[in-house]
């Protein structure tokens, strides 16, 4: 016997089992489907009819506009969606998201977020189009209730008015524009704030980020300075500072990772200059340690360069306790000159907790060479070291037989040269 169709499976359900689904395994069901469908469900039975304006969590996203014309202009389908939801819809809203970056057209949502300032809303996600940025209403700023901010390609604005978000935990600002006064003042204004993620779209000037309760932090952009003045629990920080914007006489690095106390993960993006937060004789450690890292990752760094080789040994050597170091090798082929590392400048350094590590990009260099050396004969617990090569260097036979060469502090020290060949 052929088993039965999707059709024949349905018409073999007993009536009254739609009906008699619990309130919560209904709310389960709609959250889980699209918002068109959602609406859809109210013909099911005098049980369903009403039970989508009950529901707490909204996403309009681009399975709203099938067709063509749809997708170029949204906005008809979109008014019409709405009205429906303001005028139909009973009790809180948790979460909003508006998800349609594909979208040649934004379409007008002033109301609608004004509506949900009305709706005890905690989450909201503006995913909007990449061509215009879209200049958030001030009623956003009246949600007292929000506990996470996600925003892409908005123009941000606080009103004069604007007295924080007591309950933010989370806010994520993707390509948006906004002052570095106005961004500095609302981040300040949010006292629960445990993690923040910004990638600007312009030129900041001087940030200076007091969030006391701040657990990840995560920058991409360009900016003047950066001062992190109040982040006593910060544990997580990626910083990439894009077309070398720091100005170096307004940063002091020995006060910004002073800052740091709690820091245990520490990304740095040395391709835009990392190195000219050091002064013209780089020292070999920080004036302090950064006793609590135990995961370091150097990306874009130049290590066939001498100066910048030892901007990252210095941070190395600052975290007494790091456990996982991985360095991103960027071997431009500017006029930097291959030169020699003086090994004798970390001759009493030893990396007593390193356990990983892992070289991506390596080109063979002699200061790479050395920069590896100096490691396995100062690691004493390294498991393993993971060299990558970069994709127009041959699998060498000769350089890994070089490498293995080297004197191990570890006997458990294991050397993966990864083949491409």
């Amino acid at each position: 016997m052929m088993p039965p169709t999707g059709r024949e499976r349905c018409q073999g359900i007993p009536p009254g089992v739609l009906s008699d689904l619990p309130d919560n395994v209904i709310d389960v069901i709609l959250r889980r489907l699209p918002c068109k469908d959602v609406v859809r469900t109210s013909v099911l039975s005098r049980k369903w009819r009403y039970h989508w304006c009950r529901i707490t969590e909204l996403t309009f996203d681009v399975s709203l506009w099938r067709e063509q014309k749809d997708i170029l202009y949204p906005t008809v389908k979109f008014r019409k969606i709405v009205y429906q939801l303001l005028t139909h819809h009973e009790g809180p809203i948790t979460k909003f998201t508006l998800d349609i970056p594909a979208l040649q057209e934004c379409p007008v949502i002033d109301n609608f977020i004004y509506f949900l300032s009305r709706k005890d809303i905690q989450h909201i996600v503006l995913h909007l189009p990449l061509d215009e940025l879209y200049e958030l209403p001030s009623s956003l700023f009246i949600c007292s209730q929000l506990r996470h901010l996600n925003l892409h390609d908005c123009l941000v604005h606080p009103p004069s008015t604007f007295e924080g978000f007591d309950r933010l935990v989370s806010l994520e600002l993707c390509r948006v524009e906004i002052s570095s006064e106005s961004l500095g003042s609302l981040i300040s204004h949010c006292p629960l704030l445990e993690k923040l993620v910004l990638k600007t779209l312009k030129v900041l000037s001087v940030l200076e980020i007091n969030a006391p309760m701040l657990r990840s932090f995560d920058f991409t952009g360009s900016i003047s300075s950066l001062c992190l003045k109040n982040v006593p629990v910060l544990t997580k920080a990626s910083l990439i500072c894009e077309h070398s914007s720091m100005v170096v006489e307004n940063f002091d690095y020995a006060k910004f990772f002073e800052s740091c106390s709690g820091l245990e993960h520490l990304l740095l993006n040395f391709g835009y200059g990392y190195d000219e937060f050091f002064a013209d004789e780089i020292p070999t450690r920080l004036p302090f340690y950064l006793n609590r890292v135990k995961h370091l990752d150097l990306s874009q760094i130049v290590l066939k360069n001498p100066f910048k080789l030892s901007c990252a040994l210095c941070l190395i050597r600052s975290s007494p306790y790091l456990e996982y170091l991985k360095i991103e090798v960027n071997n431009r082929p500017e006029s930097d000159i291959e030169e020699s590392f003086e090994l004798e400048r970390f001759s009493d350094v030893t990396f007593n907790h390193l356990r990983e590590v892992t070289v991506v990009s390596f080109g063979g260099t002699m200061p790479e060479m050395q920069f590896i050396k100096l490691l396995l004969a100062k690691s004493p617990v390294l498991v393993k070291m993971q060299i990558d090569p970069a994709f127009y260097i041959d699998a060498r036979s000769e350089t890994l037989a070089e490498l293995l060469k080297f004197q191990h502090a570890s006997p458990k020290a294991e050397i993966d040269y990864i083949s491409y060949d």
